[in-house]
């Protein structure tokens, strides 16, 4: 039986192994399907993370993490979860894809969160096809093209400065003329001269043909349709938190979580049901921050020690 089982490999999932591991357990793994890293490692910029003061791209800023959080003994499943279970005895089952279950003492799921979609028209029809959520990943196909963004959070005002760099022109559309974005973020946007800010605004419409997408329709607030001619759009309107995995066979949630899907936990990870820890974005008030991600893992982890240290004393 495993010690602690971690469901995920982003900031928090590997904070969590560097932690337990270091603390003593022995035997502890994280499945995560992917590359560790989460969904930071599609970042065009880092610059806010304390103590490395060198800006660099989400990708160079992971790749030190899995080696330094492996040194301890965590072991790396590449292997996708299909749900997590609580036994009568206390333990936890691990149902893998394939039909492999595993058992734990405790369970730290770190699962964080992928980019809500727009709900506009066009924008499933052309998703990968001009329709993106990710500028460092698809920014290079639009050199020296027109692009639009659509947001109005950090993360749309940093990746559409990241675009600038490549791009003739960025529009920058937002529903609102004020910004969730920090104010020197917004600043910054507002200052370079290849951004032009589309506000109170809305998109109604992404269209296209065969190859891909051609145009943005934009409503603006005195009812005008401004039809943008740009080859791509990017879409940064939020997070959805991926708890799937926090269901059981009928698809009810193992434990508490608010009507956003986001797990309810309290100051030391811990969810209502015991052993059962949540960490980074998948839990209540999550700031999405590399930062508090990793944070949360630690405090996770030492939830998690403490509790195996209670249950090996019975």
């Amino acid at each position: 039986m495993l010690d602690v089982a971690i469901i995920g490999g982003g900031p928090a999932g590997l904070s969590a192994g560097l932690y337990t591991t270091r603390g003593g357990l022995k035997n502890v793994v994280m499945f995560e399907k992917g590359m560790p890293g989460g969904q930071i490692t599609s970042s065009s910029e880092m610059e806010n993370y304390p103590g490395v003061a060198t800006v660099m791209d989400g990708m160079s800023f992971m790749a030190p993490w899995l080696e330094q959080c492996t040194r301890f003994g965590l072991k790396h499943e590449m292997s996708n979860v299909d749900r997590v279970a609580k036994n009568s005895d206390g333990s936890f089952s691990i149902y893998l894809e394939g039909g492999k279950v595993e058992t734990a003492k405790a369970v730290i799921v770190a699962t964080g969160s992928t980019p809500k979609r727009a709900g506009v028209k066009g924008e499933d029809e052309f998703f990968g096809k001009g329709v993106s959520t990710c500028a460092t990943c698809d920014g290079f196909f639009y050199k020296n093209k027109e692009v639009a963004v659509l947001g109005g959070g950090d993360t749309a005002l940093e990746e559409a400065e990241y675009l600038a760099n490549i791009c003739s022109k960025v529009y920058l559309i937002h529903r609102r003329d004020e910004f969730r974005a920090a104010p020197v973020t917004v600043e910054k946007a507002k200052k370079n001269p290849k951004i032009e800010f589309i506000t109170n605004a809305k998109v109604d419409e992404i269209y296209g043909d065969a190859t891909g997408v051609t145009g943005v329709k934009v409503a603006l607030k005195d009812g005008s349709i401004r039809d943008l001619k740009v080859p791509g759009i990017f879409t940064f309107v939020g997070l959805n938190v991926r708890n799937e995995v926090l269901k059981d066979e009928n698809g009810n949630f193992i434990c508490d979580t608010l009507p956003t899907g986001q797990v309810r936990v309290n100051l030391k990870m811990q969810t209502n049901v015991p052993g059962l820890f949540a960490a980074g974005d998948l839990r209540e008030d999550a700031p999405k921050q590399v930062v508090c991600a990793a944070a949360d893992g630690a405090v996770s982890a030492l939830s998690a020690m403490s509790y195996i240290e209670s249950i090996n004393k019975h």
